[in-house]
């Protein structure tokens, strides 16, 4: 439901922000009552092993749906662009899940045929659009196979351009009010975010944007899968 809200009304994005903390980490905690808060753990590449965290893993899991639900949003502003580097991220976490849960592995495929599906309509230029209720929807998938598994890390590096969407943004906003509290006149670290605006505005084609896209995280999906399997 919350993820119909925000094409329903205008909400400030913080509302929405503490909104999606609170029902995920609600569900959270309701899985973890149900699971009687059974030992947790991280996969990680030698040596260092499976991490058990414990009951950090349940505050693990309300970031990462947040951060990668925010983050596949502020990726929704090219055509093709969530869509593309979401079905590569899903490739990605479907071989980094494979040795753990292989139904994990088949939804992972699945979406991600259903996301080259949604390219056909959604390509430059698009005729289809995700909007909110899509995006949300792509990240907390993702983030959902990470917390079945544990396989943080391999998510992180398959998602890097959602990951770099967000960093931006936060880097533009903590640098402009730093700057704007110290020198009474705030400045930016790029033209506009999330990132690919700022590359729009240094004159580069939206398809060009997309393609380049495509390639850099074509080479984090392969880096995850391997990740993934050593680590399992």
């Amino acid at each position: 439901m919350h993820y119909l809200l925000p094409g329903v009304k205008r909400m400030h994005p913080w509302t929405v922000y503490v909104a999606t903390l609170l029902q995920y980490r609600l569900v959270v905690l309701i899985s973890a009552f149900i699971l009687q808060c059974r030992k947790m753990v991280v996969p990680l590449p030698a040596p260092l092993g499976l991490v058990c965290l414990g009951k950090l893993y349940i505050l693990l899991i309300p970031f990462c749906f947040v951060s990668m639900a925010n983050g596949t949003n502020l990726t929704d502003g090219l055509d093709g662009l969530a869509g593309g580097t979401a079905a590569l991220a899903f490739i990605g976490m479907s071989i980094a899940v494979l040795p753990i849960c292989s139904d994990l592995a088949v939804f992972g495929a699945s979406m991600a045929g259903a996301c080259v599906g949604f390219l056909l309509h959604n390509r430059y230029k698009a005729s289809v659009f995700m909007g909110e209720t899509g995006a949300l929807a792509l990240g907390g998938a993702l983030a959902a196979m990470a917390a079945c598994t544990g396989m943080f890390f391999p998510l992180f590096i398959s998602s890097g351009i959602c990951v770099l969407e967000v960093l931006s943004v936060i880097m533009q906003v903590s640098f402009f009010r730093t700057t704007k509290y110290f020198c009474g006149t705030g400045f930016r670290l790029f033209r506009m975010t999330p990132f690919h605006q700022h590359l729009e505005l240094c004159g580069l084609r939206e398809p060009i944007i997309v393609a380049g896209a495509y390639v850099i995280s074509s080479m984090l999906v392969l880096l995850a899968g391997y990740v993934g399997l050593i680590s399992a």
